[in-house]
């Protein structure tokens, strides 16, 4: 059993922080999201501020930055850590309960951010989502409020649970391609994390300069700029790296001057890893994503019609993008996808064992 969540970051908290603090923190990692019901408008492209003022989080970056580097346990299990980022709920909840009830419990750990100014979602307590909330904050889009989430996800992964090894970010609209074991032998096999960072183009250069011709100097050069998936798999090294960070990312968490090109989560986690480790990446997201026919900043979406063996055959098959490094050779798996419309659900769960969750 799962004990009560994040009990790993309460205990480092109440070492580390003043009494005030642990009164706060204590009341907040309930199985609970925060709500504040008072912020309740929408995010605006320049209303994004970096709150300086909470100590809270800033004490728990720094204490995942301090994080022991690799798995602390001696029972070779390393875990994987799956990170849901939503606004609201988890609309395939039902599928991956599926997918986490045919694995060990030793082998991974779940953490979720919902946006508290959205959704009250509590889970019940016999899912395997009961308890995986963490502390979270208000999210929109064209601001950097996505990628702080994220970070906020990992620091709480990696204070959390010190076996946690691959942490993998994903949406609520993600399903997996694959079993359990399938996925937990790509990923805890690797020692390189999984993020695209494509090729510059001219479009590069207009996320560079969305928040003014010379705001992201002298820290970020544009010719270490990239731009990739939002999704990705990182190991605990580079994992550490993200949390540590706060020259690249003080640049990054400025607002922009326009919601045109301002995605700071498909472009802060390449451009970092690029700049500190670009050889420990595989330069490619696991999750598969079809842009053909996507609008207003969105792929596609797969609706209940189109679910079936076909499709899900279809995803695994094809091969990811590598980018800069693409030597023609390499085929890792896709092990994820999105998007998928709510409406999918009963499609993918007539499929789950005989399709999804059947390794060819």
């Amino acid at each position: 059993m799962l004990s009560n969540p994040l009990t790993c970051l309460l205990c480092a908290v109440l070492l580390c922080s003043p009494l005030v603090i642990i009164f706060t923190t204590t009341k907040n990692i309930n199985n609970h999201p925060i709500h504040n019901p008072h912020n309740t408008h929408t995010l605006q492209v320049t209303e994004y501020k970096d709150d300086e003022t909470d100590e809270i989080e800033k004490e728990l970056l720094q204490i995942a930055s301090r994080a022991k580097q690799n798995p602390s346990s001696n029972n070779n299990h390393k875990k994987l850590a799956f990170m849901f980022l939503t606004t609201s709920t988890l609309p395939f909840a039902p599928l991956w309960e599926s997918f986490f009830n045919k694995a060990p419990k030793t082998h991974y750990t779940i953490y979720v951010h919902v946006d508290p100014t959205i959704s009250t979602w509590t889970p019940h307590h016999s899912s395997v989502f009961h308890g995986r909330l963490i502390p979270s904050k208000r999210t929109a889009r064209y601001s950097p409020a996505l990628t702080a989430a994220a970070r906020r996800l990992l620091a709480s992964a990696l204070v959390d649970d010190g076996d946690n090894y691959m942490f993998i970010l994903l949406s609520g609209s993600c399903i997996p391609l694959h079993s359990f074991h399938f996925t937990y032998n790509v990923l805890a096999n690797s020692n390189k994390s999984f993020i695209e960072m494509c090729p510059q183009v001219l479009l590069s250069f207009y996320r560079w300069t969305v928040r003014g011709a010379h705001a992201m100097l002298p820290e970020v050069r544009y010719e270490d700029f990239r731009v990739g998936s939002q999704f990705w798999s990182l190991t605990r090294k580079h994992t550490m790296m993200v949390v540590g960070d706060t020259r690249v990312w003080s640049k990054f968490k400025l607002p922009c001057l326009s919601s045109w090109n301002c995605f700071t989560e498909e472009s802060y986690f390449p451009t970092l890893l690029n700049m500190l480790d670009r050889e420990g990446c595989v330069h490619a997201t696991l999750t598969n994503v079809n842009w053909t026919g996507g609008a207003d900043g969105h792929p596609r979406m797969y609706d209940k019609d189109e679910v079936g063996p076909k499709l899900i055959w279809a995803l695994r098959r094809e091969r990811p993008n590598y980018g800069d490094d693409d030597d023609g050779k390499r085929h890792d798996p896709f092990l994820f996808a999105r998007k998928f419309s709510p409406n999918s659900l009963h499609a993918l769960m007539a499929i789950a064992d005989s399709v999804i969750f059947k390794d060819e």
